[in-house]
């Protein structure tokens, strides 16, 4: 679980989509430390960056329609938003939103592979993306949970060139020779009604305080803090919104 800094097509940004978007603000900054800047441009439509010191480390955004589920959505970094969008396209995937600009800061589109896992593109110009990685308070690793591995593990390499290292345990995703995310086979232990979805994980100075910190805080404990088989402690949590997200040991990206 190492990531050394934003790479081209690997994850360069996460961003909440939440119907609190104050309650949310005020979980965060209790949880990570994040500090909250709304961009005060009405065409903005409340976009928030979440800071961690000056760096930005995650986006925060109000649901923009009635069917827009409370998640966290992951943005991979692409050399030519147009040109990925194709790719998704020819690889099986949907694309939900088609290229736009986003002021100056870059062009931005949302996809799904086939199996419904939704993921951002994010072509950078003023902005790059995350300001800060495996820190802690920060985003350090991206899970994809899927109910169908093969045909996943054939459209990330297709559409952005991904290496895939497969063992008995998990399959990790790699990018210019270092991994920055994992692949996960929802079981029966995951409801029918929970769809496929990348899961961010974010870097933590102590795992057991994380979770005592969020339930304290109204999170539910999705999976309780845990040692991974020759990886790192982690543990799963969902927001009082409804988002779910990942923390693990920091120091121990591998």
């Amino acid at each position: 679980m190492k990531q050394n800094s934003v790479t081209m097509d690997g994850p360069c940004w996460v961003e909440l989509g939440t119907s609190d978007p104050a309650a949310a603000k005020a979980f965060y900054r209790e949880l990570f430390g994040w500090r909250a800047e709304t961009d005060p441009r009405p065409e903005a439509g409340g976009y928030t960056q979440m800071l961690l010191g000056d760096a930005p480390a995650a986006g925060l955004t109000p649901l923009f329609t009635p069917d827009q589920p409370t998640a966290w959505t992951v943005s991979f970094a692409v050399p030519d938003t147009d040109v990925v969008v194709a790719l998704v396209k020819d690889a099986g995937g949907r694309v939900l939103m088609e290229p736009a600009e986003v002021f100056d800061l870059g062009r931005f589109a949302v996809a799904a592979d086939p199996s419904g896992a939704v993921f951002s593109l994010w072509q950078a110009r003023a902005f790059q993306g995350a300001g800060v990685l495996n820190e802690p308070g920060a985003l350090g690793w991206v899970e994809l949970l899927t109910r169908d591995p093969v045909t996943s593990a054939a459209f990330y390499p297709e559409v952005f060139g991904w290496s895939v290292s497969r063992s008995d345990q998990y399959t990790q995703w790699g990018v210019h020779g270092g991994d920055f995310g994992g692949m996960l086979v929802m079981d029966d232990r995951f409801p029918p009604e929970v769809p496929p979805h990348w899961l961010p994980y974010f870097s933590v100075a102590d795992v057991d305080n994380t979770v005592t910190r969020a339930s304290g805080l109204g999170a539910d404990v999705l999976m309780p803090a845990t040692d991974v088989p020759e990886g790192p402690r982690i543990a799963v949590l969902r927001d009082p919104q409804g988002a779910a997200f990942g923390v693990y040991l920091a120091g121990t990206e591998g």
